[in-house]
């Protein structure tokens, strides 16, 4: 599984980018944001990598932050939901405004993105609204590192078992009892808490 890039871009079109490393050219789709941070051809890039694999093909969805990653896999999550229409929706507008509209339960925002339906839009809301307590957003004036921690966290405890749902209540309840953001401490103390 590819989870990170780190090469030189060899070419770039709107969406997605060709990223040589090692002489290996591997094409990945990106949302607007990330397109719009890349630097000219030949230049270095660094993309934290979602690898999607379906009916015998594997695509790469890369994306400049570990919180975007993250809310790209989140949205994949939800039925009805795939790949693309997530890139769409962290391409039609910035991540910290998905997040507010979703945790403030407001679907209507997400509707006017376009390929978002009503449906689509209320279901993305009722299955995400309590499930992004770990995710900083600019709004929160929380540090994008603390939630790349807190993210990794809940990822390493989903992978051993956990629900998501108890791993993010987890991880929220350690953070506010006090905490530190630092992974072994904060993955420790969540495990005690989901085990009581």
């Amino acid at each position: 599984m590819i989870a990170l890039l780190r090469g030189k871009i060899a070419d770039k079109q709107a969406g997605k980018v060709v990223v040589d490393v090692g002489g290996v050219g591997y094409e990945v789709a990106v949302p607007v944001e990330t397109y719009s941070q890349l630097s000219e051809l030949g230049e270095e890039v660094s993309l934290h990598v979602h690898t999607h694999m379906r009916e015998g093909a594997i695509s790469l969805y890369g994306f400049h932050s570990l919180r975007d990653r993250g809310l790209f896999e989140r949205f994949i999550d939800v039925s009805g939901v795939g790949p693309r229409l997530a890139l769409t929706l962290l391409s039609g507008m910035p991540a910290s405004d998905l997040l507010a509209a979703i945790r403030a339960g407001d679907s209507k925002k997400l509707v006017r993105i376009p390929g978002v339906g009503k449906k689509t839009g209320e279901r993305i809301v009722l299955e995400l609204k309590d499930r992004l307590g770990s995710f900083a957003s600019d709004e929160d004036g929380a540090d994008a590192g603390t939630g790349a921690v807190e993210e990794d966290v809940i990822t390493v405890l989903i992978s051993l078992g956990c629900s998501a749902d108890a791993a993010n209540k987890a991880v929220r309840k350690a953070r506010q009892n006090g905490v530190p953001a630092e992974f072994e401490t904060l993955f420790r103390r969540a495990m005690e808490l989901i085990k009581r």
